[in-house]
């Protein structure tokens, strides 16, 4: 599967959003997307997602018969699908896992929590939670959805200066095979760890193949021919 957004851009009531931009990326993976801070970095996103109609130019996913909105899951977009910030995280763990279509009652959400290393923060406020922590656990419930096989990461370094931190988290779900685009606009471009597609651009470096090559097919082997032996 492969998702192409080819010149996308968006107007909004005072003006441009999102200037004309183009990515590809299929599965297994990862395109770095950086923008000026603004709504134009989480429109693009939305936009990959089918959340939002571009003014011009196309998104659609090629190899795979499935509406963008059921392929494609956005991850901590602000003012979109960031969680309140007052609740706990066992709430927070259960409103997602409840979008999802599983089990989400306090059991269902302790044993998620417990399966993900983070049983003791259960009761944590999500506004306490270390920025690496709140972007691994927010990103491992979207990839969990059913059907999704595109994640967007909606700007993780406005929580934090490491990059390292959402950078391995990123390789990490495209090398199990998801394709994963991390939306960035507050690190500096020489700090990022490749170079990454800019908003505004047609023609955009590849994206960064985590994934490992796939087996290749079993052969059946031939018998053994018997022409020429003696009788």
């Amino acid at each position: 599967m492969q998702v192409r957004a080819d010149r996308v851009s968006l107007e909004g009531h005072h003006g441009t959003l999102l200037p004309p931009t183009s990515l590809t990326v299929g599965e297994g993976d990862l395109a770095i997307v950086h923008g000026e801070p603004g709504v134009g970095v989480t429109a693009f996103g939305l936009a990959l997602a089918g959340r939002l109609k571009p003014t011009t130019g196309t998104v659609h996913a090629e190899g795979v018969d499935a509406p963008l909105t059921e392929l494609v899951a956005v991850v901590d977009a602000p003012g979109v699908s960031e969680p309140d910030d007052a609740l706990p995280l066992r709430v927070v763990v259960g409103e997602e896992l409840a979008l999802a279509h599983r089990p989400a009652g306090k059991e269902d959400v302790a044993r998620w929590l417990g399966e993900h290393d983070a049983a003791p923060f259960a009761g944590t406020r999500f506004e306490n939670l270390t920025p690496a922590l709140r972007t691994r656990l927010l990103t491992e419930l979207a990839a969990e959805r059913k059907g999704v096989r595109l994640l967007v990461l909606d700007t993780p370094d406005r929580h934090t200066s490491d990059v390292g931190t959402w950078a391995e988290l990123a390789r990490e779900q495209a090398g199990r095979g998801l394709a994963v685009v991390v939306l960035t606009a507050t690190t500096p471009l020489s700090a990022l760890p490749f170079a990454p597609a800019v908003l505004g651009a047609a023609e955009q470096p590849e994206p960064q193949h985590c994934a490992p090559p796939a087996a290749p097919e079993p052969t059946e082997e031939l018998p053994a021919s018997t022409d020429g032996d003696p009788e």
